[in-house]
């Protein structure tokens, strides 16, 4: 394993340590809104700071791009190093005792995505990846599904949830892809659909208005084990425009058909 992935694994599995932790006691749980349907908990901050201190204490010149503290004092446009974390994606499951939420952090080197985690707490499953290396599952190699129809397809979603001024238009694209595929899920955490996507559990998966942090580390996972990820052009630049696309090669080209539309 590359020595960067491992600091970062280290990082998520201190934050685990702490969400975990937590977990067994959520009538105890401080939690506070940042806006409608959208929930930070103390320990989305305590599990940041742990994998904050993590990858400072091993880079201490590299920057910090986090969802809850934002970004760190020393980034800028040419970083050649930016972490960017989510430590806890799905925060509104995680508070509901709800099992679908995970840990992500991703190195940007460059301004490409070059190391990926994504680690789900409740699973033990730890995915990796690394830019030209692979995408694993626990060190077993991932690869995208080979389902060649998206109307054999399972695809996944998130829809708005605090910033509800696009509903109309997700609910069409709802009905459009429930009438074209098998099935239709929605989570809630961007990270582990994207993970899941990778490890060929979902055969694709989109979703507008994403944060760097939700995609970062996933988007490399898919791309790692075979899928594409883009807009909803088609044109790559999810990561500026926050609309994310992936999926396996075939069924991502039939997604991209039905969802054009709504770039």
């Amino acid at each position: 394993m590359h020595p960067m992935i491992n600091t970062a694994v280290k990082a998520a599995r201190r934050a685990a340590t702490i969400i975990n932790r937590a977990s067994f006691d959520l009538d105890q749980l401080r939690v506070t809104s940042k806006g409608h349907n959208d929930f930070v908990s103390e320990v989305d901050h305590a599990a940041e700071q742990a994998i904050i201190d993590v990858l400072k204490q091993a880079y201490p010149d590299h920057a910090i791009l986090a969802e809850e503290s934002g970004a760190s004092s020393n980034l800028h446009d040419e970083n050649e190093n930016v972490w960017i974390i989510d430590p806890l994606d799905g925060t509104t499951n995680f508070i509901h005792g709800f099992p679908q939420y995970a840990i992500s952090i991703a190195l940007q080197h460059r301004g490409q995505i070059t190391q990926a985690v994504v680690f789900d707490p409740t699973r033990n499953e730890l995915f990796t990846a690394t830019k030209g290396v692979g995408a694993f599952l626990n060190d077993k190699r991932l690869r995208v599904a080979k389902r060649d129809k998206l109307a054999d397809a399972l695809v996944g979603t998130g829809f708005p949830y605090s910033d509800l001024t696009g509903l109309d238009e997700y609910l069409k694209m709802f009905k459009l892809m429930t009438e074209k595929t098998s099935g239709l899920r929605r989570p809630g955490a961007a990270a582990l659909d994207l993970a899941y996507v990778a490890a060929g559990r979902l055969d694709g998966f989109f979703e507008k208005k994403l944060k760097p942090w939700d995609m970062a580390a996933g988007a490399l996972l898919v791309s790692e084990a075979g899928g594409i990820v883009s807009d909803f052009t088609g044109e790559g630049r999810h990561m500026e425009k926050g609309d994310v696309l992936a999926g396996s090669p075939k069924i991502f080209s039939q997604m991209l058909n039905v969802l054009a539309p709504f770039a």
